[in-house]
């Protein structure tokens, strides 16, 4: 069975992305970042893909889950914390 894949696209300084990222930290769980301010074509495959500019998005294998109580609710699931 394959894995599924996670990215977090965040902004530095928005308050919902640092929700999310310091509970990821917390509990020791590392996701791939991807800051929307500093790389183009993460930027633009969140609007491509979600259609908007939203931040925090989870991809789940390139599915996007926006909300950071919703993504912190998944993931505490999925790694079960």
């Amino acid at each position: 069975m394959a894995e599924t894949s996670y990215e977090l696209y965040i902004m530095p300084g928005c308050p919902y992305c640092r929700r999310v990222t310091t509970w990821l930290d917390e509990h020791g769980i590392n996701i791939p970042l991807k800051d929307i301010t500093t790389d183009h074509d993460a930027e633009q495959t969140l609007i491509a893909v979600g259609g908007k500019r939203q931040v925090p998005c989870l991809f789940i294998d390139g599915v996007p889950l926006y909300e950071s109580a919703d993504i912190i609710e998944h993931l505490s699931k999925i790694f079960d914390c």
